[in-house]
C-alpha cells in the first residue's frame, strides 16, 4: 500500500482523535503510528515478531507518538483484551491468523465495539486463474475469490462492506520488486550460507510467477467493514 492510499484510507475511514485502534499481525506498526500522528489514535498491536516490534517501537518515537500506543508480542489469533472495546480493528494482509477472510474477522469481531469499523487486507482473483497460475503462484483456488466473492464472504461473516482501496498494477510491482532487490542483495553477501541454494530458487519462482500470472490475476486490497 503506497503512501497516497494510506493517507485515503485514514481519509475514508473518518477517524475521530481519541479512537482506539487495535492492529493484529501489526508487522513494523507503520498504519499505527501514522494514524497516531494525523488523527491521533490511541492503540495496540500486536505481533510475534521481535524484529517487527522493535521497529515498530522504534517508528512510534520517531514520530513522538510512543506515547499514544503499545506493541505486544503475542499471537495476534489468540491475543485477549477486553471484549468489543477497540473502535478500530485492523488486520492488514495476514488473515491467516484465522485461517481465511472468515475466521479473521470473527476474531477481529470479538474485539470490536458495535459502531466500530474494521479494516482488512486481502488478496483477491482478478479473474479466474487457470491451474498453472495456481501452481506457479503456490495457492488453492478457493483461498481467495473475485471482489464480488470477496464481498459475500464478509457478509456471511456478519459484516457489512463500506469502502475499499485497492491496489494498482504500480503498487503491487513495487511491494514484489523490492523483495526481490533484498534477496539479491543478501544472497550476494551471504553466498555460502546454507539456506542461499533454496533462496535463489525461490527468489527466481517469485520472481517468474508475479511476471506470468501475479499481475495479471491477483489483485490485493483493505476493505472497510462495519458489522
Amino acid at each position: 500500500m503506497t503512501d497516497d492510499k494510506l493517507d485515503l484510507l485514514g481519509e475514508i475511514c473518518r477517524i475521530a482523535p481519541g479512537s482506539r485502534q487495535l492492529d493484529l499481525a501489526c508487522g513494523k506498526g507503520e498504519l499505527l503510528s501514522r494514524w497516531a500522528n494525523d488523527y491521533g489514535v490511541q492503540g495496540v498491536g500486536v505481533d510475534i515478531s521481535k524484529v517487527f516490534l522493535g521497529a515498530a517501537r522504534t517508528r512510534a518515537e520517531d514520530l513522538g507518538v510512543a506515547d499514544r500506543l503499545d506493541f505486544i508480542e503475542a499471537d495476534a489469533a489468540t491475543y485477549k483484551d477486553t471484549p468489543e472495546s477497540y473502535d478500530i480493528v485492523s488486520c492488514i494482509g495476514a488473515t491467516w491468523i484465522g485461517g481465511g477472510l472468515q475466521g479473521t474477522l470473527s476474531l477481529m469481531r470479538g474485539h470490536l465495539s458495535p459502531n466500530g469499523i474494521a479494516l482488512v487486507g486481502e488478496c483477491y482473483w482478478i479473474s479466474p486463474p487457470p491451474p498453472e497460475a495456481l501452481d506457479a503462484l503456490g495457492m488453492e483456488k478457493d483461498l481467495f475469490t473475485s471482489l464480488a466473492g470477496t464481498a459475500e464472504r464478509v457478509e456471511e461473516a456478519g459484516f457489512e462492506l463500506l469502502e475499499m482501496v485497492l491496489a494498482d498494477q504500480d503498487s503491487w510491482d513495487r511491494y514484489v520488486a523490492g523483495q526481490w532487490w533484498t534477496m539479491s542483495d543478501w544472497l550476494r553477501d551471504n553466498p555460502a550460507d546454507p539456506d542461499a541454494p533454496a533462496m535463489r530458487d525461490f527468489l527466481t519462482r517469485a520472481r517468474r510467477s508475479h511476471l506470468e500470472y501475479g499481475r495479471q490475476y491477483l489483485g490485493w486490497g483493505v476493505f472497510v467493514l462495519r458489522p
